[in-house]
């Protein structure tokens, strides 16, 4: 299927939404929607999660691709498929190719999580690993299609993948028709615009908000020139499923329509809104899945609720969620990592150990170093690793150390 330009805009695209939502019965699942009491206290209105994060292959992007594929000619079909992703869009074609028949190649960064590369694999496709990021990945997979005369499947900048992640925005009025907000995570724009397509032709008083990762945000500047416009630096996020440095030209013109608003997120705050899914809605959830929660707790009153948060995607490296989850423990108050010098003496670990009981912290890890050259003859230093009880809680900590003489590094 493609967009038919002739027809008025945007309900000829609705139109395409619809009949992709037709070519993906019995393909993609209806995710679950589940309420967050948690949120909805905060924000002052029902907030439900999209558990996108649920679908098949654990993201939104099986939706675009199937589409995509689907609508390509047998002789296409025959020379097979080409992708480049950092993970989500790769498992997404992998199991739409082998589902439709069709021979995938799959181009990845080299830093990508190694349980996304082992599923890319396991669903089918060939796997290439090249480039730092994404749009390095882009280029070289790009290449090799015209080189292979193969079919290349861009993750976000076409119109059939666009209509395929519009889906979720019908399933979402379908299963929420009071929505007065819809938050949704933004990497290069193909979700957000599916959505946004959908949800505008049908809803047009439903607010829109796109989120972005700080270190990893074109879209600013790019809605602010009028044009994509590439990032200067190599983007910098945990949320490497939004780790985009252009947004895509058809997404762009898309949300630069449809989408009220796009905000950004931080680093603490895409940790901790992982914390919250998973301790709280007990909700796997990546990075990139999670930034509508993060967007909802940096300012829960500024949401017209009710608001329907997309977690897009559940595919995380457990490694990198054991330090994320630490990163957002910390965010919340609820580990404390510090050094303390004390006197290289006998006893004095001891006293440290014994002030620290006192303030009812409890010590994780504990790394004594008493030979280094920034350690003075008679001093010895202490990493300490502690489970606290929220912000208050670590100052206290800190000032039953200083009260007891002992020296606080910076």
């Amino acid at each position: 299927m493609s967009f038919r330009t002739s027809a008025p805009f945007p309900s000829l695209i609705l139109d395409d939404v619809r009949g992709a939502q037709k070519i993906l019965s019995g393909v993609a699942r209806t995710t679950a929607m589940e309420g967050s009491r948690h949120l909805s206290e905060l924000v002052g209105a029902p907030v439900q999660f999209k558990c996108e994060n649920l679908q098949r292959t654990g993201s939104f992007k099986l939706r675009g691709a199937y589409v995509r594929i689907a609508g390509l000619t047998p002789e296409e079909r025959a020379g097979g498929v080409v992708a480049a992703s950092a993970g989500n869009h790769a498992q997404g074609v992998a199991l739409a190719s082998s589902l439709l028949g069709v021979r995938s190649t799959v181009f990845m960064p080299v830093g990508a999580p190694l349980p996304k590369v082992a599923a890319t694999r396991e669903y089918g496709a060939e796997v290439r690993l090249h480039g730092q990021v994404v749009d390095e990945t882009l280029a070289a997979a790009q290449e090799y299609a015209e080189r292979a005369g193969a079919v290349f499947i861009h993750p976000f900048d076409h119109p059939d993948i666009i209509a395929g992640q519009g889906t979720v925005g019908l399933e979402i009025l379908e299963q929420c028709p009071e929505v007065r907000t819809i938050v949704v995570g933004i990497g290069g724009g193909g979700l957000a615009a599916g959505i946004a397509v959908a949800v505008k032709a049908l809803r047009p008083d439903v607010k829109i908000i796109g989120v972005q990762a700080a270190g990893a945000a074109a879209y600013p500047p790019s809605l602010a020139a009028g044009h994509p416009v590439a990032l200067e630096a190599v983007p910098q996020t945990m949320a490497d499923g939004i780790k985009v440095g252009r947004p895509g030209d058809v997404p762009f013109r898309l949300i630069q329509e449809l989408v009220d608003e796009v905000r950004t997120v931080t680093e603490d705050e895409l940790s901790s809104a992982l914390l919250l899914c998973l301790e709280r809605a007990k909700l796997v959830v990546e990075p990139a899945g999670a930034s509508p929660v993060a967007a909802l707790l940096s300012d829960p009153k500024s949401f017209r609720g009710p608001v329907v948060a997309v977690l897009s995607g559940g595919n995380v490296d457990p490694l990198l969620m054991q330090r994320i989850l630490r990163h957002g423990l910390a965010a919340a108050g609820r580990y404390l990592s510090l050094r303390v010098r004390i006197v290289d003496r006998p006893g004095a670990l001891a006293a440290l150990l014994a002030t620290l009981s006192g303030s009812d912290a409890n010590v994780l890890d504990i790394s004594h170093v008493r030979t280094e050259p920034r350690l003075g003859l008679t001093e010895a230093e202490v990493e300490l690793h502690l489970e606290t009880k929220g912000p208050e809680h670590c100052e206290e900590v800190a000032a039953v150390l200083r009260g007891a003489g002992h020296l606080i590094v910076e």
